[in-house]
């Protein structure tokens, strides 16, 4: 028979959740307690006979002995521990890395699938990440909550919570999810499954996966330089998705903790400070067994549960691969209220679901959960050429256990990115082409992104060569599904989305158009510099990971203009984006000329005596747009009149409108000349002869007063210094 924990220190866990000490084992077995110290000291074992006297000193079974693969149900009961108000008086109330995120579950998804590709297995199969919305109602939702302790131990601290509510925007939400789940006879469960995953390894306290996940906040225990996360708060938003702050956990570990994997469970409750019954509570409490190691057994530790105990809490996995289940409380998803305005596609919503402002309707949360899932991790969903996919993703919605809502749907990626899956496996499967000639065709080109040296050090660390893939948005469906056209969807190595970003500047009638840039181990892993590039791009994520750009990490490790490498990456990919998606005209062709001059006019001016002397550029023409990170992104045409040979220097001025007072001015981040002229420092000088000159400019977001997207930019050629 297959044994799992040492049979001494699992005696000694027994011993001591069962609050026996070895001598009373000992004289109720009839031997000496030096017996019972050399079992426990692993010195010596019992005879067979003896197992069976202490499974019945145990109150347990003697299979249960002889395989010591759970603990005995004897002794101190599951119960909630909550953290004890600080003796300074210093109250939290709320967890504040929840407040980085908005319970959204389109965020959650995002941060979730994450976690689960970082912490997949290495051995060549994808992780599998299952979410199941799941609706209690009467008596599923009455035995749920008695699992949980919910009126013997969680109700006085809710009701105190709900007391105090109008004060504190966390209190609220709890107030408001308890209101729901009373007067609405409902309570929404979010389960999330990954398989093929490492599992919450570790001690319950010491450094390891479980601590980092269940007793800390904001650390991150990420391997690799492709892992997506690095700040230690995508876990947040587990919490932030619930209502009641409520948060229970079943993992399957890869290696083993008490000489066991399987049923490893805990429960984690985030809410304000609170007083009950005169006692006043920190914040967080633990839902599993007093650990007896702790003066008065108060702190609750992790428990291997049994089956039926796992049912209960409806943690129950499918197998005994590796991998956690996170079960969200009081799931609600506030931002789908917005979804209007803020969706990409034109699904139609179900009749039940038009007008209405249900927080908690498991049918619209499972359709914004596939969308997300498909939008952010198509292409880790995406295999070809020899390479397997690295993820699968599952959404379902059911109620009371066995009534399907929604049936379980697997996200295909060729379905809700078609356009980018096509480009991606014509890459993997070496069938890209150098220029667009036909439809259904993926052009790829290289892209450099020169790295710096770190530590601040003057000068460039290498050049990597990142891969731009382009394809055409064959039909209205697949544009559709794709999302806004003529956009730049980034990723590095976990081949999860980072950035979207349309391209400025495009011809009229270009075709339309998707695009992937693939950077670092996305590129292959072996690629020049991948890995300098993996870590350089990650520094310079937030902790929304979706956007590359000035971080304090990438300060800190490179230098406060490190971010222009990001930038001259950016300019790269656009200018290579339109080299392969303009039509290239058939030489001699006037192929449009004659229709367009019948439709303009053109005034003629009489001409204007020629000035002599120095001549001044006049900005004619300003094209500007906002940046992924928030910058002023400008194209500035130039006019240059005839006169004599010189022509005034001059700087361009960013200033932010303003309605009484002086502007406020910009830095420029970037300043690039594109034609008839050469940028010096900020000064432009001009080509002797031209008549207009082009340039590009991106202003300093550090630079701004305020948000971006509240100003309104000027733009004024001066000459001199600027001033």
């Amino acid at each position: 028979m297959e044994t799992g924990e040492e049979f001494g220190p699992w005696l000694s866990r027994q011993l001591k959740l069962a609050g026996k000490t070895q001598a009373e084992l000992a004289e109720e077995l009839g031997l000496t307690r030096a017996a019972v110290s050399a079992w426990i000291t692993g010195r010596s074992t019992p005879r067979p006979t003896v197992m069976t006297d202490i499974a019945k000193a145990l109150g347990t079974d003697i299979g249960t002995v002889h395989t010591r693969t759970t603990d005995t149900q004897a002794g101190l009961p599951l119960c909630w521990h909550h953290r004890r108000g600080y003796p300074d008086g210093g109250r939290d109330l709320g967890n504040a890395a929840a407040f980085a995120f908005d319970a959204d579950v389109q965020v959650l998804a995002r941060e979730t699938c994450q976690n689960s590709l970082d912490e997949r297995r290495d051995n060549g199969r994808p992780v599998r990440v299952r979410y199941t919305l799941h609706e209690l109602t009467g008596a599923a939702l009455e035995d749920f909550r008695k699992a949980i302790l919910w009126e013997e131990e969680l109700l006085a601290h809710y009701s105190a919570v709900s007391e105090t509510a109008g004060g504190q925007k966390v209190g609220r939400v709890v107030d408001a999810g308890v209101r729901d789940m009373y007067e609405r006879d409902r309570l929404v469960l979010l389960r999330v499954d990954d398989y093929n995953a490492s599992g919450l390894n570790g001690d319950d306290y010491e450094d390891g996966k479980f601590a980092a996940v269940v007793r800390r906040q904001l650390e991150s225990l990420k391997s690799g330089r492709s892992a997506g996360g690095s700040y230690g708060l995508g876990k947040a938003t587990l919490w932030a998705t619930s209502a009641l702050g409520l948060v229970l956990i079943n993992s399957t570990l890869s290696e083993p903790h008490e000489g066991r994997k399987e049923r490893r469970l805990i429960g984690r409750l985030e809410l304000p400070w609170r007083e009950v019954r005169g006692q006043a509570f920190a914040g967080p409490a633990w839902f599993g067994r007093p650990d007896p190691d702790s003066p008065g057994a108060e702190v609750a530790r992790s428990w291997w549960a049994d089956e039926e105990m796992v049912a209960r809490l409806h943690l129950t996995r499918e197998n005994d691969e590796p991998g956690t289940s996170f079960l969200i409380v009081g799931a609600h998803d506030v931002a789908s209220l917005d979804e209007k305005a803020s969706d990409v596609d034109d699904e139609p919503m179900d009749a039940a679901e038009e007008g209405s402002e249900d927080t908690r309707d498991i049918r619209r949360m499972h359709r914004r959960l596939v969308k997300a899932l498909g939008r952010d991790f198509w292409a880790a969903m995406t295999g070809g050429g020899g390479r397997p996919p690295r993820l699968e993703v599952y959404v379902s919605a059911m109620r009371n256990g066995d009534e399907v809502v929604v049936p379980e749907v697997q996200v295909d990626p060729s379905v809700e990115q078609p356009s980018r899956t096509r480009a991606l496996r014509a890459y993997y499967e070496g069938a890209t082409v150098d220029r667009l000639t036909e439809a259904g065709q993926v052009a790829a080109q290289s892209v450099p992104l020169k790295l710096p040296l770190p530590g601040g050090a003057r000068g460039t660390l290498g050049t990597h060569e990142a891969v731009l893939l382009v394809t055409d948005a064959l039909t209205d469906a697949d544009q559709k599904k794709d999302g806004p056209r003529n956009r730049v969807h980034s990723l590095r190595g976990n081949r999860m989305t980072v950035r979207r970003a349309g391209v400025p500047n495009l011809p009229l009638g270009t075709n339309p158009f998707q695009a992937v840039l693939l950077v670092g181990e996305a590129v292959g892993e072996s690629a020049p510099f991948a890995q300098d590039a993996e870590e350089f791009l990650r520094a310079a994520e937030p902790p929304e990971h979706d956007r590359w750009g000035q971080t304090e990490e990438l300060t800190l490790r490179w230098s406060p203009s490190a971010y222009r490498r990001i930038n001259a990456l950016t300019f790269e990919v656009n200018k290579a984006v339109r080299d392969l998606v303009v039509r290239q005209p058939k030489r001699g062709g006037r192929e449009g000329g004659e229709a367009l001059r019948k439709a303009l006019t053109v005034k003629k001016r009489p001409k204007a005596k020629v000035p002599t002397g120095p001549v001044v550029p006049e900005l004619t023409d300003l094209q500007a747009e906002i940046g992924d990170d928030g910058e002023w992104r400008i194209d500035a045409e130039v006019s240059i009149p005839r006169g004599g040979d010189e022509i005034v220097p001059m700087v361009p001025v960013a200033e932010v409108d303003v309605r009484s007072g002086g502007r406020p001015r910009l830095k420029w981040a970037e300043l690039v000349a594109l034609e008839g002229c050469e940028v010096d420092g900020e000064v432009l000088r001009f080509t002797p002869g031209v008549r207009r000159a082009k340039f590009r400019g991106a202003t300093d977001v550090t630079s701004h007063p305020v948000r971006t997207m509240f100003t309104r930019l000027v733009v004024e050629l001066r000459a001199g210094k600027g001033e």
